[in-house]
């Protein structure tokens, strides 16, 4: 009879588990939502894990031009991915997308930006500088306009998403 009952709940297990799809590193994307501080993966049917994260400027609305220290908002995908010898690794975006180049256009033709002001880009996903994973804590500002996650959260990250992965900023 045991031998049965086991068999019965592997069956039954199996079925259950044929009923959610399989992640796989392509099913995933990431939600970046500056007005909790949080990165959130997700799979095509759930969301998966949340880390905290901070950012370059208290400021957090949409990244105006090179240097302002604010994180971009938009829809974007990780580009490459790389160890960094400062911030543990680094998986960059592929900011500036077309649709960044037009805000930018549009703004600068409204006088919102200077004249003079470049768009910026190498924002990416990294950690923090060893043992300062507190900036994240705190919530602290820091990065240049990127998003900075504690390095082990980081390494989790890295494990699970691959170039590609679609990445969505808000606020």
């Amino acid at each position: 009879m045991p031998r049965v009952s086991l068999l019965v709940l592997c069956i039954s297990a199996l079925a259950l588990l044929s009923l959610r799809p399989a992640s796989t590193k392509s099913s995933y994307y990431l939600l970046i939502d500056k007005s909790d501080h949080t990165v959130r993966l997700y799979d095509a049917v759930d969301w998966l894990v949340e880390w905290p994260c901070t950012f370059g400027s208290k400021d957090l609305s949409d990244k105006l031009y090179q240097g302002d220290r604010r994180t971009p908002e938009g829809r974007f995908k990780i580009k490459s991915m790389y160890p960094h010898n400062k911030w543990n690794k680094f998986l960059r975006i592929d900011y500036p997308t077309k649709a960044d180049y037009d805000k930018f256009q549009q703004r600068k033709a409204a006088g919102m930006i200077p004249a003079h002001a470049k768009i910026g880009g190498d924002i990416g996903i990294h950690g923090t500088w060893p043992r300062e994973d507190w900036a994240v804590d705190l919530m602290q500002p820091w990065t240049l306009g990127c998003i900075s996650l504690k390095n082990e959260d980081l390494n989790e990250l890295y494990s699970l998403v691959g170039v590609g992965t679609p990445v969505v900023i808000r606020y």
